[in-house]
């Protein structure tokens, strides 16, 4: 997805907020990728300031540390991006098929 023909979201960027929900952490999620910490916060800052609500909140430690969290924006674009993923991946699956009969 693109905002003033910029790459806004992608599977990237999907696969992050989704490492960044089971984890709670966005330097896990960067290591579980093979990205660099900067690289993942530079994305993640990306989505914060170009989407219309942050994405992802950080919560300073504590006696437990602290952590990272998705808003429900975030959540909500994730669940748009996978329904017209999966909408395409079954448009190419039905395509493969027409064209084997062939």
């Amino acid at each position: 997805m693109f905002v003033d023909e910029v790459k806004f979201f992608g599977p990237g960027r999907y696969e992050l907020l989704e490492r960044i929900a089971e984890t709670g952490s966005i330097s896990q999620a960067a290591k579980d990728m093979g990205l660099s910490y900067k690289k993942a916060w530079a994305m993640i800052d990306a989505l914060n300031t170009t989407g219309k609500g942050p994405y992802v909140v950080t919560q300073k430690g504590g006696t437990k540390g602290g952590g990272t969290v998705l808003t429900d924006t975030a959540r909500n674009v994730m669940a748009a991006y996978k329904r017209l993923n999966d909408k395409l991946l079954a448009a190419l699956a039905e395509e493969q098929e027409l064209l084997s009969l062939v």
